[in-house]
C-alpha cells in the first residue's frame, strides 16, 4: 500500500465528534429525518440494533442537560440538531433548545424498537406529521447514511460498504515503515488537532467531578509517575466525555474513547522524555494506525472492549518514543494482546474510564516486558508466532467467539427497558 493510502485512512478516521458517538449518530439520523420531513414531527419511531441500544442506554447525551437514552438522543436531533455538522450535530444547543427538548419528550410520542436487520450497527428514524412521513437509516458506521425516503419515495440510497476494508490492508510492519517515511506535513494537521482536542478534554476531566472520577482517583491513589499519569490522562478524558462534557474529541475507529486512549498516554510519555514535536506526531499516528489495525477484524461494535485495542496502540506509540522499531513494536503489541484480550464491552458509561486505564496498563506492560527482555511466546494461549497471526486470533475470538456473549450482555442490559 502506498503512503498516501495510510494518510487517507487517518484523514477518514480522525474526525471531531461531540459526546459518545452512538447517541450522536442517533441524533444525526434524527436530524436528517426531521430535515427531510420539513417540519416538527408529531410522532417518532426509532429502530436500533442491540449494540446501539447498549451504547446509548446509560451515557449522557451532550448539551441536553443530562438526558440519557435513545429517545433523548433522537429528540435532541429532531428539535435542535444541525445535520450538516454530522458528529457535532448537537454542538450548538442553547438553553432554549434544551427546554424545548425536555418538553418535546413529554408531548411527542416516541417508540424505540429493535432494528429488523442483523447488522450490529443499525439506526433508523421515522418521523410523522400531518399525513407525511420521512425515514432515514444509518448502517455500518456512524455517518454512513444508506437510505432517505419521504412518503415512500426514495430520495437517497447508498451502498453499505464493507466496514474496515481499507484498514485490513494495514500490518504492523507496514505501519512502522509508513510512520518512518511519511512527510510530517502530511499527517501533522490531523494529529495536532487530535492532541489539542483530546488533551483539553483530559484536562477538563481532571479538573472537574465527572462520573466516577477515575482519572482523579488514579492520581490520588497511585501518584504522579509517568506510567500512572498516562493511565489517568486517558481515563479522565473518558470521565468527562461519558458524563456530559460538551467539549469535542477526535475519534479513532468511530470512538472518542479510543481516540483519547490512543493519544493521551503517548502525550504524557513524550512530556516526560522531552520528545520533539515531530516524534510525538509520528508516535500518535502510529498508535492510531495500530488501533485501527486491531479493530478492523473485530468491527466497530462488539462484546470486546475497544479500549483494549487503543491501549495496545498507545503501548506501541510509547515504544516508538523510546526508539523502538518494527521488532520492538511487534513484540509490544503481541505481549499486550496476551495480557488484556477479553475485557467485556457492556455499553458506554462511567466505567469505560476504568476499562481504559486497564487497557493502557496492558499496553505499557507489554512494552516494559519487551524492554526488560521478557515476552510471551507462540503457543501461550492465543499468542502465535508472528504478531499478525496473534492479531487475527484476537479478531476471531472477539468477532465470532464473543457473538453469543454480546447477545447475552444486550439481553441483560435491556430486560428492564420494555
Amino acid at each position: 500500500m502506498q503512503t498516501h493510502e495510510y494518510s487517507r485512512i487517518l484523514s477518514e478516521e480522525l474526525l471531531p465528534a461531540l459526546g459518545c458517538t452512538e447517541p450522536i449518530s442517533v441524533a444525526y439520523c434524527a436530524a436528517l429525518a426531521r430535515k427531510t420531513l420539513g417540519k416538527m414531527p408529531t410522532r417518532i419511531e426509532i429502530f436500533v440494533s442491540g449494540n446501539i441500544l447498549k451504547n446509548v442506554k446509560s451515557v449522557i447525551v451532550p448539551n441536553t442537560g443530562g438526558l440519557k437514552g435513545v429517545a433523548a438522543a433522537a429528540m435532541a436531533g429532531v428539535v435542535a440538531g444541525d445535520a450538516e455538522r454530522k458528529l457535532e450535530v448537537l454542538s450548538a444547543l442553547s438553553d432554549a433548545d434544551r427546554k424545548q427538548i425536555a418538553e418535546a419528550l413529554q408531548t411527542i410520542p416516541v417508540t424505540v424498537k429493535k432494528a429488523p436487520s442483523r447488522c450490529v450497527f443499525d439506526i433508523g428514524v421515522k418521523v410523522f406529521a400531518e399525513g407525511n412521513e420521512a425515514f432515514v437509516r444509518i448502517e455500518g458506521w456512524h455517518t454512513n447514511v444508506v437510505e432517505i425516503t419521504k412518503n415512500g419515495v426514495c430520495a437517497f440510497s447508498g451502498e453499505l460498504c464493507e466496514e474496515g476494508t481499507s484498514e485490513r490492508a494495514l500490518t504492523v510492519e507496514k505501519i512502522v515503515k509508513y510512520i518512518e517515511e511519511v512527510p510530517l506535513s502530511e499527517i501533522e494537521p490531523l494529529i495536532a488537532r487530535q492532541i489539542e482536542y483530546n488533551s483539553a478534554i483530559s484536562e477538563e476531566g481532571l479538573k472537574g467531578d465527572y462520573g466516577a472520577r477515575v482519572g482523579k482517583i488514579l492520581l490520588k491513589a497511585y501518584g504522579n509517575s509517568v506510567h500512572n499519569r498516562a493511565k489517568a490522562a486517558a481515563a479522565a478524558g473518558s470521565d468527562a466525555r461519558m458524563n456530559g462534557c460538551s467539549m469535542p474529541v477526535v475519534i479513532v475507529s468511530g470512538s472518542g474513547n479510543q481516540g483519547i486512549t490512543a493519544c493521551m498516554p503517548v502525550v504524557e510519555y513524550a512530556k516526560e522524555l522531552g520528545i520533539s514535536h515531530e516524534t510525538l506526531i509520528r508516535a500518535v499516528a502510529l498508535s492510531d494506525l495500530v488501533t485501527l489495525h486491531l479493530k478492523a477484524g473485530i468491527g466497530r461494535l462488539s462484546a470486546y472492549c475497544g479500549a483494549v485495542s487503543a491501549g495496545v496502540g498507545a503501548g506501541a506509540g510509547v515504544c516508538y518514543l523510546y526508539g523502538g522499531g518494527y521488532d520492538e513494536i511487534a513484540h509490544t503489541v503481541a505481549n499486550a494482546l496476551a495480557i488484556a484480550s477479553g475485557i467485556l464491552c457492556d455499553g458506554a458509561k462511567s466505567s469505560c474510564a476504568a476499562k481504559i486505564a486497564a487497557g493502557v496498563d496492558a499496553g505499557l506492560l507489554g512494552f516494559e516486558m519487551y524492554r526488560g527482555g521478557s515476552q510471551f511466546y507462540g503457543g501461550d494461549g492465543i499468542v502465535e508466532q508472528g504478531v499478525e497471526r496473534t492479531i487475527e486470533n484476537v479478531s476471531d475470538v472477539a468477532r465470532e467467539g464473543m457473538r453469543e456473549t454480546d447477545e447475552e450482555i444486550i439481553k441483560l442490559m435491556i430486560k428492564n427497558l420494555q
